[in-house]
């Protein structure tokens, strides 16, 4: 049952693509992959610049990153906000609003860093505060 959340939180985001690629008929165009501290020691798969996956030694998370704006700066410093769900492996489960800023390091290459507040709905509900530094590489 503990692992259960984790599965069920990816299979809901595996869903949702799926379903936004059949329902516009194409194949998602923008690929990422990377490393993050999320549920621990994570990798993080993006899709299209709107779907992350992340899976790691604490548990499994799913985002749509719902808008993304740019600061009117010099620097390619860019905003979003999203919303998901995580699971962990001891049996937590919840909702996250994730607000984040992403730094395009080179060509490819962009690190981020966000806080989500979350909705801990395991043993009644329980506001927390979670945090991710990731950096993923864009194909």
């Amino acid at each position: 049952m503990r692992e259960g959340w984790g599965r069920l939180i990816v299979g809901l985001g595996l869903t949702a693509l799926s379903t936004h690629t059949l329902a516009n008929n194409e194949k998602p165009t923008n690929l990422a992959v990377g490393m993050a501290v999320d549920q621990q020691l994570s990798v993080v798969v993006e899709l299209d610049n709107q779907y992350r996956f992340i899976i790691g030694n604490q548990g499994g998370a799913f985002d749509y990153i719902a808008k993304r704006g740019q600061f009117d700066i010099e620097e390619p410093i860019s905003w979003y906000v999203g919303i998901g769900g995580w699971g962990e492996w001891d049996g937590d489960f919840g909702a996250r609003v994730p607000l984040g800023v992403s730094y395009q390091v080179s060509q490819g290459w962009q690190v981020y860093g966000q806080v989500q507040p979350e909705l801990n709905m395991h043993r009644g509900w329980e506001l927390e505060v979670g945090a991710a530094l990731g950096a993923k590489y864009h194909f």
